[in-house]
């Protein structure tokens, strides 16, 4: 009965996890982060639940997302335990204690590929955007001219 208590009460520790990941992410995404990916880790590493990456184009921008998610996390009462790389803005890591957030210049998260040294982690979904304008969010060209000339293929 001990382990099942204990178990319960691990995966109720991951959900909340998890709901902290989809925050990071949805909070970069704000600050028109790119290449948002959330990894579950749980189960190959005791250092995080999840990991949370996500790119900016400039050291400004990436500044700029980490701020915000510090501000945003800050609100709902979970504030990082630790925040590293400030001052280069280059990769900033954001500690979070279940969940590591790894903010990175686009140049710099290419050259240390962490999405290949955690190839075994499970990707996490993230939740569609919701358009801030209340309409519905009209698709980019790019996607529009390959869902048409898929459309033509048929």
């Amino acid at each position: 009965i001990y382990f099942t208590i204990t178990y319960t009460q691990r995966e109720l520790i991951v959900l909340e996890s998890k709901a902290k990941a989809i925050a990071i992410a949805g909070a970069s995404l704000e600050k028109k982060a790119t290449d948002v990916l959330v990894l579950r880790v749980a189960k190959l590493t005791s250092v995080a639940d999840y990991l949370v990456l996500c790119s900016g184009d400039s050291e400004r921008q990436v500044r700029a997302i980490a701020d915000h998610v510090d501000r945003v996390l800050s609100g709902q009462r979970t504030p990082a335990l630790s925040i590293e790389g400030s001052s280069s803005s280059q990769w900033i890591l954001m500690d979070f204690g279940d969940v590591v957030a790894h903010v990175f210049r686009s140049d710099v998260r290419d050259h240390y590929a962490l999405e290949k040294l955690w190839g075994d982690a499970k990707r996490v979904r993230l939740p569609a955007q919701k358009p801030s304008s209340g309409k519905p969010a009209e698709a980019s060209p790019a996607k529009k001219s390959r869902s048409l000339r898929a459309g033509k293929q048929g």
